[in-house]
Parts: structure tokens; C-alpha cells; sequence
């Protein structure tokens, strides 16, 4: 990795602070390395430093299960959904920085819910993340903010089009991560539709004929978190029922491993944890999107 090249991979993740301590126009195009990177995008439960307040998001242990055969860089930031990230640019960062034969993850939906309002702001309404209902074309205009809202789908689709456009090796379009599944006492888990959302954006993009794959994250998520039990997974949701003590949140980076190893995205041969190692305390491999509602 080059100096301009890791300078690039440390600065994203902060890619909001740019244009008050470093103007983006003096950024040099990184020169390609040996090693791929795997960018991934998300909101808290997948972010650096989770929520704040000693949680952590997930793929900021994702490193320990590529070693030596890839770079990972954690662009997810905290409170986003695949509208704001859009709409901020941050999926654009990603495409500026990346190489040809990158990999990137995509995984929203934890903020992607309810309806675009006028007149939200940072504290009040959607604040400017809940997509436009549906599945496919459907638009919301949103006239405080002048802003066309797209759909879920739209918004994951684009993303994944425009890095499979600069030569990414494969897009993993990633379940989003499930609240804590013992909330109530009892364990319980239905995947959001999302989820549905995630595999239909996969099927719509061609899937692995063009590269692009589904994990059922939050489903190998939630099996983990069933096997470790309701004290062990209690205690570590110390600020709420979604984000993450950094204990939980490598558990879910083992869960989208796993995920990963069990379905057919190239990207598993990097992987350097054997799978039947994460079997014995993540569970088992799953049959495939049986648990979506479609």
C-alpha cells in the first residue's frame, strides 16, 4: 500500500470532516496495489465506534478474518441510511478511492424506515434518511430540500452499478444486522423487509452473473446471538437494542463471515478462518433466504 493509498483508506470513514480540514480536490487517485480492498458501507451497527458510548460496529473486526490477503476499509458512519449516504457522497468517496478489483459491501436498513417528510430537520421528521416506499422506480419529492427521494432498492442498485462500472471484482449486498433478539425474554427473529429488499436489488442487478451477492447477515446474526443466550447477549447491548458492545460486534463479524463462507461470492476464498472453526460456535451454514418474507 502506498502512502497516498493508506492516507486515502485512514481519511474516509471521516469523509464528512473533508471540506473544513482537507479539500478533496488536493486528494491524489491512489496508484493500484497488489492486495484488494474490501470497502464496506453501512450505518452504526457497522460504523467505527459503533453508536459512541462504547459501542462498536462490526466490520471493524472484519480485518482478522482476511489477514494478509486483503485491505479493509470501515467507510460506514453512524446514523446514515443508503439515502443520506447517497445523497453526502459517500458512495461517491468510495468510488473515487477504489481500484479495479476491490470488493465492496453494501449493508443498510437500520434508518432506511418510514416515510420522506417536508419540513425534517437533524432532530424532527425522517431526518433525511427514510427512503421513498417501494420496491422499485417510485420517487418522493421532498420540497423543503428540492431532493427526488428514491427507493431502498434504487438507492443500493445505483451504488452497486457505478462500482461494478470501475471494475470492482464483486458487490456483497449485506443483510442488515438484527436488533437484539432477546428483548423481550424470549428469543425472536423476523427478518425486515429489507432484507427483502437486499436479495430482490441482487436478483434485479443479475446477481452472480454479474457479480453481485447476497449475505444473509443479520439471519447468521441472530443464530449467533440465539446460541450465546439472553444474559450473554443482554449485557452486551449497553445503550440500547441495536448498537453493539465490541464483544457482540465481533460476533456479528464472525456471523457475516460465516454468511459469506457458506454462500458462493469469491470473495470467501480470501477468507483465512476455516469455516467448520466458525460452525462450532456461530452455527451452521443456512439454506439459502429461507427465512424472507417473499
Amino acid at each position: 500500500m502506498t502512502p497516498i493509498h493508506f492516507a486515502v483508506a485512514l481519511l474516509l470513514p471521516f469523509a464528512s470532516a473533508w471540506p473544513k480540514y482537507l479539500p478533496r480536490a488536493s486528494l491524489t487517485a491512489p496508484t493500484a496495489t497488489a492486495l484488494p480492498t474490501i470497502w464496506v458501507a453501512g450505518d452504526s451497527t457497522t460504523a467505527p465506534d459503533g453508536g459512541h458510548n462504547g459501542t462498536q460496529g462490526w466490520a471493524e473486526y472484519l480485518h482478522y478474518s482476511f489477514g494478509s490477503n486483503a485491505f479493509v476499509n470501515n467507510s460506514a458512519y453512524a446514523g446514515r441510511s443508503a439515502r443520506s449516504f447517497t445523497r453526502e457522497g459517500r458512495f461517491d468517496w468510495i468510488a473515487e478511492a477504489m481500484h479495479p478489483g476491490d470488493w465492496v459491501v453494501i449493508e443498510f436498513g437500520i434508518n432506511d424506515g418510514g416515510t420522506p417528510l417536508n419540513g425534517s430537520t437533524s432532530t424532527t421528521g425522517d431526518k433525511g434518511r427514510a427512503d421513498c416506499p417501494g420496491a422499485g422506480d417510485e420517487t418522493c419529492t421532498v420540497v423543503n430540500a428540492t431532493e427526488i427521494v428514491h427507493t431502498f432498492p434504487w438507492y443500493v442498485k445505483a451504488a452497486a452499478s457505478k462500482f461494478l462500472s470501475l471494475g470492482a471484482a464483486g458487490i456483497v449486498i449485506s443483510e442488515q444486522l438484527p436488533n437484539n433478539v432477546w428483548e423481550t425474554g424470549n428469543y425472536s427473529y423476523t427478518p425486515s423487509r429489507f432484507s427483502y429488499y437486499d436479495l430482490l436489488s441482487v436478483e434485479e442487478l443479475r446477481g452472480p452473473k454479474s457479480m453481485v451477492y447476497f449475505v444473509q447477515h443479520g439471519t447468521y446474526a441472530a443464530q449467533a446471538q440465539k446460541l450465546l443466550g439472553l444474559e450473554v447477549v443482554d449485557a452486551n447491548y449497553p445503550m440500547d437494542h441495536t448498537h453493539t458492545a465490541p464483544f457482540l460486534a465481533d460476533v456479528h463479524s464472525q456471523a457475516f463471515v460465516l454468511g459469506l463462507k457458506c454462500g458462493t461470492a469469491p470473495l470467501a476464498d480470501l477468507v483465512i478462518n476455516a469455516t467448520a472453526r466458525i460452525e462450532m460456535s456461530r452455527g451452521p451454514c443456512l439454506p439459502a433466504n429461507s427465512t424472507l418474507p417473499i
